[in-house]
This record gives structure tokens, sequence and C-alpha cells, in this order.
């Protein structure tokens, strides 16, 4: 397995020079490739990329979000998805096309207050995101604890090919449900839950770490040591 290189950057400063697949906050001059952000950049195989350590979160198609209703109108619920942009799900979508104000009540199937996992359906900027609860996993969240970290941290908690959020949950025997807008719904035992909030907060404070994962894994293990004491 390749290592992964690692280093702090700023705007401007070269990430890599050579044949790279460019992934994200990077652009290219020629063979030399540069930071747009200040954050974290990764170099793994033949890809690079750069995690920034601050920034809002901003809606891409098919992002996984969590949300909170806040208003709701004849046709549609208003969502707080952690975002400038509110997010909306039309009412014709969740109660289908003969769907009438008249009829259904938008209140009985989400309330003031309610979270929800939903899928940005279309962004395009020039108008708030259009959400959609039609999958497996989405609607109401009806368990759990949610803990909220920056967005710009969720790649730091997920891991290369799940690794890091595959730790959490091997050893806080939790489910973890990551929203791309910083939002993670915890599910489990109430002393897993304490276990995998403080694996979260260690990420979210210290992402910029090269040796995060072996930081996550101690904090897991004296913890799961605690337990059994």
């Amino acid at each position: 397995m390749s290592e992964i290189k690692r280093k702090y950057v700023i705007p401007g400063e070269l990430v890599g020079k050579g044949n790279y697949n460019r992934t994200s906050n990077v652009y290219q001059i020629e063979d030399k490739f540069y930071s747009t952000r200040v954050g974290m950049a990764e170099v793994f195989n033949d890809s690079l990329r750069v995690i920034p350590l601050t920034g809002p979160y901003i809606p891409r198609v098919d992002d996984l979000v969590i949300g909170k209703i806040i208003d709701y109108s004849a046709f549609a619920w208003e969502i707080d998805i952690n975002s400038c942009f509110s997010g909306f799900l039309l009412a014709q979508s969740v109660f289908g096309r003969d769907y009438s104000p008249a009829r259904d009540s938008l209140t009985k199937k989400f309330a003031l207050g309610d979270l929800v996992t939903a899928k940005i359906l279309a962004f395009d900027r020039t108008r708030d995101p259009l959400l959609s609860v039609s999958g497996p996993g989405l609607g109401r969240i009806n368990r759990g604890e949610v803990v909220l970290i920056s967005p710009t941290k969720v790649p730091r908690v997920i891991g290369k090919k799940g690794a890091m959020i595959k730790t959490i949950e091997n050893y806080s025997k939790c489910r973890l449900t990551i929203g791309q807008n910083g939002l993670v719904v915890i599910s489990g035992n109430p002393e897993g839950i304490v276990s995998a909030k403080s694996a979260l907060n260690l990420i979210d404070h210290e992402a910029h770490i090269a040796d995060l994962t072996q930081k996550v894994q101690d904090l897991l293990s004296e913890s799961s040591k605690g337990k059994k004491e």
C-alpha cells in the first residue's frame, strides 16, 4: 500500500509536480499543481487534493445532508442544512403527484424541529438546493445523537476508503451517519456514543495532524479499557 504524503499548504503553494489526477481545491499549470485553500495537502498514488481547514458548506448534487425542519408552506418544507443556503423539500416529492394541500397535512410527515437525512437533488447557486428523501436510509431521524463538526473536516472523518469511520464504529460499537454538511448522527449505546463523540471532536480540532488515525485509535482504545475496568 502506497504511503499518503501530507503537508500544510496555503493558497498558491505548490502541492505536487508530475502526472497526477487533480481532485479538489487544486489548480494546475502545466505539470505543477497548486493549492487554492489553506489546508492539508494529500498526495496518494496518482491523486492529490487539499482538505481545507475552515470553510462553509456549499451544497453539491448527490451530497448526503442532515438538516432540521425550520419552516413549511403549503407546498414545501424549508430545511436548515448548515449552509448559507436553505434546503427545500417539495411536498409532492413526499406525498406523490396527487398531493393536495387541502387534503394532506405536511406536519403529519415532518414537523418543525424534526431532523431528516436527505440528498441534494438539484443545485446551481442561483436558487436554494432542492432536496429528496426518497431512498434507503433517508427521511426522519428517530434516534441517535447529533454532533456538529466543520464541513471541511468530513473527508478526514470518513478517511481513505472509509478507514477512519470504520475505526470509530468498530471501537465504539456505534453506527455513524455522516452528512457532507458537517452533521453526524451517532446511534448506539450511551458509552459508545460518548467514545464516538470524543473521536469526532479530536478529528474536528486536529484534522491537520499527520498521525491522526493513530491518535484516534489510541483515544478509542483508552476509552474501551476504561469501560472494562
